[in-house]
């Protein structure tokens, strides 16, 4: 789930969305919830909240399902080895270890403790 800025009017809305399993985006906003039905048309983009965008870079670790992290315990430079724990992730009251699938030097961290994560955000990245 994000968090975002929607202006309209002039007015700014604070609100959170997430992608359904569907396809749908369901907003967050002033205790009610409203789901869109994605079309996007030529003059209109495409919303992917929690994709990587493009071609999947090498090395590239996304969380699994949606939750929210509980632990980072890696930084970039650190060296990893095959089945380390860099992520943990709680789901449904539920902990998820997000682990190494290889040995290799940490290049980028975005996964961010306290955080939401989306199924398929980028937490990690190794070189």
């Amino acid at each position: 789930m994000e968090d975002i800025i929607v202006r309209i009017d002039g007015k700014e809305h604070h609100v959170k969305v997430e992608e359904t399993p569907e396809g749908k985006i369901k907003v967050y906003a002033g205790g009610e919830v409203f789901e869109i039905d994605q079309q996007p048309g030529k003059d209109l983009p495409s919303l992917n909240f929690g994709k990587a965008g493009g071609a999947v870079e090498e090395g590239t670790i996304v969380a699994p399902l949606p939750g929210v992290v509980t632990a980072v315990n890696v930084k970039p430079g650190d060296k990893v080895g095959k089945g380390q724990v860099l992520v943990k992730i709680i789901a449904m009251k539920m902990e998820n270890e997000i682990l190494a699938p290889r040995d290799g030097e940490v290049k980028e961290v975005r996964a961010k403790k306290d955080a939401n994560v989306n199924k398929g955000e980028v937490v990690v990245v190794l070189k």
